[in-house]
Protein backbone atom coordinates (compact mmCIF):
# COMPACT_ATOMS: atom_id res chain seq x y z
CA UNK A 1 0.00 0.00 0.00
CA UNK A 2 1.18 3.53 -0.67
CA UNK A 3 1.55 5.81 2.37
CA UNK A 4 -1.75 7.45 3.30
CA UNK A 5 -3.54 8.95 6.29
CA UNK A 6 -4.23 6.23 8.83
CA UNK A 7 -6.17 6.82 12.03
CA UNK A 8 -6.64 4.75 15.18
CA UNK A 9 -9.48 2.33 14.52
CA UNK A 10 -8.71 1.84 10.84
CA UNK A 11 -8.54 -1.79 9.77
CA UNK A 12 -5.85 -3.07 7.43
CA UNK A 13 -5.35 -6.53 5.98
CA UNK A 14 -1.88 -8.00 6.34
CA UNK A 15 -0.21 -8.75 3.02
CA UNK A 16 0.70 -12.47 2.94
CA UNK A 17 3.48 -11.87 0.42
CA UNK A 18 5.40 -9.22 2.37
CA UNK A 19 4.67 -9.79 6.07
CA UNK A 20 7.65 -11.08 8.06
CA UNK A 21 5.65 -13.41 10.34
CA UNK A 22 3.61 -15.61 7.99
CA UNK A 23 1.34 -16.68 10.88
CA UNK A 24 -0.38 -13.30 10.39
CA UNK A 25 -0.72 -13.57 6.60
CA UNK A 26 -4.14 -12.32 5.54
CA UNK A 27 -5.24 -11.32 9.07
CA UNK A 28 -7.04 -8.08 9.84
CA UNK A 29 -5.18 -5.62 12.06
CA UNK A 30 -6.76 -2.71 13.93
CA UNK A 31 -4.53 0.38 13.86
CA UNK A 32 -3.70 1.87 17.26
CA UNK A 33 -0.83 4.19 16.29
CA UNK A 34 -0.23 5.54 12.79
CA UNK A 35 3.48 6.04 12.05
CA UNK A 36 5.44 7.67 9.23
CA UNK A 37 6.73 4.22 8.23
CA UNK A 38 3.34 2.42 8.58
CA UNK A 39 1.48 1.60 11.80
CA UNK A 40 1.29 -0.24 15.07
CA UNK A 41 -1.83 -2.19 15.92
CA UNK A 42 -3.30 -5.49 17.00
CA UNK A 43 -4.84 -8.66 15.65
CA UNK A 44 -7.64 -9.70 18.00
CA UNK A 45 -7.30 -13.24 19.36
CA UNK A 46 -10.13 -15.68 20.03
CA UNK A 47 -12.07 -15.67 23.28
CA UNK A 48 -15.23 -14.25 24.82
CA UNK A 49 -13.34 -11.25 26.12
CA UNK A 50 -9.96 -10.43 27.58
CA UNK A 51 -10.95 -11.94 30.91
CA UNK A 52 -11.83 -15.25 29.24
CA UNK A 53 -8.67 -15.97 27.27
CA UNK A 54 -9.23 -13.37 24.58
CA UNK A 55 -6.47 -10.97 23.85
CA UNK A 56 -4.54 -9.21 21.18
CA UNK A 57 -1.33 -9.82 19.28
CA UNK A 58 0.36 -6.44 18.84
CA UNK A 59 2.63 -5.82 15.89
CA UNK A 60 4.12 -3.19 13.59
CA UNK A 61 3.54 -3.09 9.85
CA UNK A 62 5.36 -1.20 7.12
CA UNK A 63 3.33 0.31 4.27
CA UNK A 64 4.21 -2.58 1.96
CA UNK A 65 2.85 -5.11 4.48
CA UNK A 66 -0.79 -3.96 4.51
CA UNK A 67 -3.83 -2.75 2.60
CA UNK A 68 -6.53 -0.47 4.02
CA UNK A 69 -9.89 -2.22 4.45
CA UNK A 70 -12.02 0.27 6.40
CA UNK A 71 -12.85 1.24 9.96
CA UNK A 72 -13.56 -0.94 13.01
CA UNK A 73 -16.85 -0.40 14.82
CA UNK A 74 -15.54 -1.90 18.09
CA UNK A 75 -11.98 -1.72 19.31
CA UNK A 76 -10.33 -3.18 22.42
CA UNK A 77 -7.79 -0.88 24.00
Amino acid sequence: MEPCVLRPGHVVQINPETVDNKAFAGCMLTVTEPKAWGCQGYVQALGEDREHHGGAAYMRLRWDQMELVGRAVWTFE
